[in-house]
Formats: C-alpha cells, structure tokens, sequence
C-alpha cells in the first residue's frame, strides 16, 4: 500500500492511539528505521495528494500550519517536496519555535538551509485571526500540521482561537494524519479540531475516524505508507 482511499464499505483495520505508537516503536526500536525516514515518507505522501488534488491550478499557494512537535515535521517535509514542485508554500511555526526538536527539528533545519523564510505566530500575543487570514490570502489549499495522534486533554484557548480561524478560511484544508483537535479514539474534539476538505492518515484508519461525529472533521480519508506495514 502507498495510498488508499478510504471507503466505509471495505473492512479495514483500526488503531488506537497506543496502537498506534506502537507501530512506530516497533519500526524505529525493532526495525531499526530512522524516524526522520518514517517522516519524510509520510510527508511526501501528503505532498503527492496535494499537488494530484490542486493539477489544474496554475501556480498553486499552500499555507502550512505547524505545530512544535512530529506533526508539524511533517509539514516542514510537506513543505519542502511542493517547493520542489514549484508551488508557492508559506510555513508558519504556531508556537515557541524553540520548542521543534529531534527528526521535525531536522527537517525545518533543511528548509531553512534552503533560506526559505519561516513564519512564526505567536499564540499568546499575536491578532491570531487577523494573521491567519493574512497567512492564507489567495491560498488553494491548507495544511494543517499543528497536533498528531497524540494529543489529549481539553484544548487551551489559546489553540481553539487558532483551529477556530483556520476554519473560517474560506481554503480546502488537508489535515496531517489527524485532524488537530480530534480525539484519535472517539472521534470526538477536544474543545475544537479542524474541519479538514480531507484527511491522510498514516498506517491504519484510526478508531474514531468511524465514529458518527467525526465524519464532518476528517473529510475524505486517505491511508498513506510510511514505508512499512503492521504485522497483523
């Protein structure tokens, strides 16, 4: 499998949240794959559906939202294939950009290596919707890379303004494994979560994927490789 469509008519195999993280243990701890080959695959399978969705447009813009940890090194991956590609990509670091660390650190080093500018929105103190929307003016399509699967607790207000002006762009949204805010396991947000156009989803469709309330957050659902198959 590279990528699949997912269709509620086919039985696919679901994963918690621990199922999950246990998958990517099992790659990097038994296997012995680097985490930052397990991101990029996951990142340029983002990046393949984004430039088959947008073909027909000429000269594409994409806004990625990243977040402080892996998922938002899977939008710096993103980032990079689509600049590759010609498109015009603004990456905007939602949080203390001291914070990125380990294979997302290294990925957001090679993109400034390649001195792209990287925006930086300060939750706390910034006009967040004012700065979002300007981020994304003229924008195709947006990239929400701010929270992964791991994510829990209720959201602080601060991140509920930010998912909340996203999805008031008027922008197709393509959420990174999880639309940020969603609970991986209920299907249900956590104060808030992205209302994503579609979804890419690595490894498994995630259990709460197939809940009722999460249809209106995931949008289509896309199962990406990351390289390597659960063991069933």
């Amino acid at each position: 499998m590279i990528m699949e469509k997912y269709s509620p008519d086919k039985k696919y195999d679901l994963m918690t949240k621990d199922q999950v993280r246990a998958v990517d243990s099992w790659a990097i701890n038994t296997l012995g794959i680097p985490g930052v080959v397990l991101m990029e695959n996951a990142g340029r399978s983002c990046a393949e559906l984004i430039k088959e969705k947008l073909k027909a447009v000429t000269a594409p813009k994409i806004c990625i939202f990243c977040g402080t940890g892996n998922n938002g090194g899977d939008g710096y991956v993103i980032a990079r294939h689509l600049l590759n590609s010609g498109f015009k990509v603004i990456v905007v670091i939602c949080g203390d950009r001291q914070k990125v660390k380990g294979d997302a650190k290294i990925n957001l080093d090679i993109l400034e290596k390649l001195d792209r500018p990287i925006e930086q929105l300060n939750l706390k103190e910034d006009d967040v919707p004012a700065r979002v929307k300007a981020f994304t003016a003229d924008a195709d399509m947006i990239v929400d890379g701010l929270f992964g699967t791991g994510l829990s607790g209720t959201l602080r207000d601060d991140y509920i303004r930010l998912i909340e002006a996203i999805n008031a762009c008027d922008c197709p949204i393509l959420a990174v494994d999880i639309p940020s805010g969603l609970d991986c396991d209920n299907g249900r947000p956590f104060g808030a979560a992205v209302r994503a156009t579609c979804t890419v989803t690595f490894v498994a469709v995630k259990k709460g994927f197939v809940s009722q309330c999460a249809a209106s957050y995931t949008g289509e659902i896309f199962v990406a490789s990351i390289g390597i198959e659960p063991v069933s």
